[in-house]
């Protein structure tokens, strides 16, 4: 079932006198959430990952992906449709999550070089990029902004919209196999990835996970509402983790453990946006509910603790101490996705002023 990892024990963590504090980008205390984990292995992986410089990492990744990206989609004839994907694609703030967590399974965890990652690291990217430009149109939820700018219909109009996203969609698919070097990933890996993403954004995936959201009310059941984020947002990660094992050539228990992880730290980071929205001004990213709202601050809270050990636990069982500090960046996102130790999209926005050379658009 798709929300089994969000439903895997009936223990409920209690909470210390003296719990970690989540806060805005404000620094701002908006709401007490979680203890440290209570199981040895977690928190000696949080002890390690808090050590780690993920915000360093993220920063070379970022524009090493960014470039890429910009090359994959060069202005050309018919000029009004580059433009437009481009303007979804290279958006200075996007925090380029999927492509990261690839290549921190592929080539950190699992040794591969980074030139067999990036090509299905950049595929992953613009699958989301195309995923959000479908999901802002007027028929959908409608939001004039996307990550602090206007969104893609909003600037070129509801049909070149439409056509930006469904030309996402298959450059990914192109981009894996024109750009992965055949001396580095075998082509049943390729087959394996290609199939892997085409299932996470279809009609069980992400598909599934907007046609809820339209469909479903803000006085839905509570399981409606998680199905929603497990789709929507579970759905992406869990795929982004499994490609960087398969392309790592990891073993098929090992991608087991990374499609778990991913999904984990997925619907994770979305329940802790829930939380800090729902505090600050009672708004969510999707048309119709809230996590919060649908099962309660308390439960919602032990949700992020339960995610979180679920998710060191995928890589601790997994991996242990193998792979040494390998696993140190997949760590360090799921303590990330809680405690929100730097803002991921003001360092995009940062890194991409950095290296603009004037042609975002």
């Amino acid at each position: 079932m798709a929300l089994s990892i969000i439903r895997f024990s009936p223990h409920i963590p209690k909470f210390p006198s003296s719990p970690h504090r989540l806060t805005n980008n404000n620094n701002n205390v908006i709401t007490t959430i979680i203890r440290s984990s209570s199981s040895s292995s977690s928190n000696s992986s949080s002890s390690s990952s808090s050590s780690f410089d993920l915000r360093s990492y993220w920063t070379t990744l970022l524009t090493q992906v960014n470039s890429s990206l910009s090359s994959a989609v060069p202005v050309v004839f018919p000029d009004s449709i580059h433009l437009s994907m481009r303007h979804s694609l290279l958006s200075p703030a996007a925090k380029r999550a999927p492509p990261v967590l690839c290549i921190a399974a592929a080539c950190d965890l699992l040794g591969s070089p980074l030139p067999a990652a990036l090509p299905t690291a950049c595929a992953l990217e613009m699958v989301h990029s195309a995923s959000l430009v479908h999901d802002d149109l007027p028929c959908m939820d409608a939001s004039p902004l996307r990550r602090g700018r206007p969104s893609t219909h909003s600037l070129f109009g509801p049909a070149l919209a439409v056509l930006a996203g469904d030309a996402l969609f298959p450059l990914a698919f192109h981009h894996i196999i024109s750009q992965t070097p055949a001396s580095l990933v075998p082509p049943s890996a390729l087959l394996a990835v290609i199939s892997e993403i085409s299932r996470a954004v279809g009609s069980t995936g992400m598909a599934a996970g907007q046609c809820l959201d339209l469909t479903t009310t803000s006085s839905s059941c509570s399981d409606d509402i998680l199905e929603i984020v497990d789709k929507k947002f579970g759905e992406m990660a869990e795929c982004s983790a499994a490609c960087g094992g398969i392309i790592g050539g990891g073993t098929e228990e090992e991608v087991g453990r990374l499609r778990k992880y991913g999904r984990a730290v997925g619907v994770l980071y979305q329940l802790v946006d829930d939380v800090l929205m729902e505090e600050a001004n009672g708004t969510t990213m999707r048309s119709n509910g809230s996590v919060v709202r649908a099962v309660g601050m308390e439960r919602a809270l032990e949700m992020v603790e339960e995610l979180r050990e679920t998710a060191k636990r995928e890589l601790d069982e997994g991996f242990g101490d193998r792979y040494g500090d390998g696993l140190m960046p997949l760590y360090s996102f799921v303590d990330y996705a809680v405690e929100r130790g730097f803002d991921a999209a003001a360092t995009a926005a940062a890194v991409a002023a950095a290296t603009s050379d004037g042609s975002t658009l």
